[in-house]
């Protein structure tokens, strides 16, 4: 409803997205009571990042103001997901201390940003470059990378998103960029696109038949759109380092080109699967 009410202006949009969020850290709330663990603690936390971000924009503040708090959302909430499935997986015994250590510089960062922009982005920066480096670590991507198929195809965009979750965490450690300059262009786009949208490639040929309760057929061509997201964004990110308008524009177009190509993949692979069930994985 916040996405539809966009359309009318932002005022309603951003009380329903307030609303939303509200409620979202309230089922967190019941959900850490009944399972106290560091995974659901940390989405906790990205669910009341949440709420802060929508706060501020439905108070009037600008969007340069709520932008690291819904990126801190996001990333809080991958991150926490992907430390539960290390369940699985033997790690070293200081593995949870370090993650924590990652999730509290990224919230220290974002508490103080308002009032200290210099110190809070590069707190910010450093618990993002953290997450990173924690998960090309520890992540099981790194042993289903190895394997064929779809657990490949996920592992890999699994690993290119904590790439660009790096270089969007060492764009953050220079300090606040400027609102919709060059480097707050590259900066906001490597974490949203590259890191998130990364992590939504991967995840959908998981998550669609699960929500839509039909199988979808794993097809290599799934590689196409996330080739094309991430050159596109290469083109897009360096023309901001380079300040040029003109690569900028073209890696937008390309970035959006992904998406509608990611969209048209899908529904053909659930296409697919229903008109043959057996060949479905």
């Amino acid at each position: 409803l916040g996405v539809i009410a966009v359309l009318a202006g932002p005022a309603p949009a951003a009380a329903l997205f307030t609303a939303g969020s509200a409620v979202l850290a309230a089922v967190f709330a019941v959900l850490i009571r009944r399972q106290t663990t560091l995974f659901t603690a940390v989405m906790g936390v990205g669910a009341l990042c949440w709420l802060v971000g929508n706060v501020l924009w439905l108070s009037g503040r600008p969007i340069a103001d709520a932008v690291p708090w819904w990126a801190g959302f996001l990333l809080l909430t991958i991150a926490g997901e992907r430390l539960e499935l290390t369940r699985l997986l033997p790690r070293s015994a200081e593995a949870p201390s370090l993650f924590a250590g990652a999730a509290g510089a990224l919230v220290a960062g974002l508490a103080i940003w308002l009032a200290h922009p210099q110190l809070g982005a590069r707190m910010f920066g450093a618990g993002a470059l953290a997450f990173a480096l924690w998960l090309a670590r520890y992540d099981v991507a790194r042993q289903t990378v190895r394997q064929r198929g779809l657990p490949r195809f996920t592992a890999v965009c699994l690993l290119a998103g904590y790439a660009w979750l790096a270089a969007g965490g060492l764009l953050a450690l220079l300090g606040p960029a400027p609102a919709a300059g060059w480097r707050y262009d590259a900066q906001w786009h490597a974490l949203f696109l590259g890191f998130v949208v990364s992590m939504i490639f991967g995840h959908a040929p998981i998550i669609f038949p699960a929500v839509l309760l039909r199988p979808m057929a794993y097809t290599p061509r799934f590689y196409g759109h996330l080739a094309l997201l991430h050159a596109a964004l290469l083109l897009r990110i360096g023309g901001d380092l380079a300040e040029s308008l003109a690569a900028r524009r073209w890696g937008g177009l390309l970035n959006a080109v992904a998406i509608v190509l990611f969209l048209a993949n899908t529904v053909g692979a659930l296409v697919q699967a229903g008109r043959s069930p057996a060949q479905a994985k």
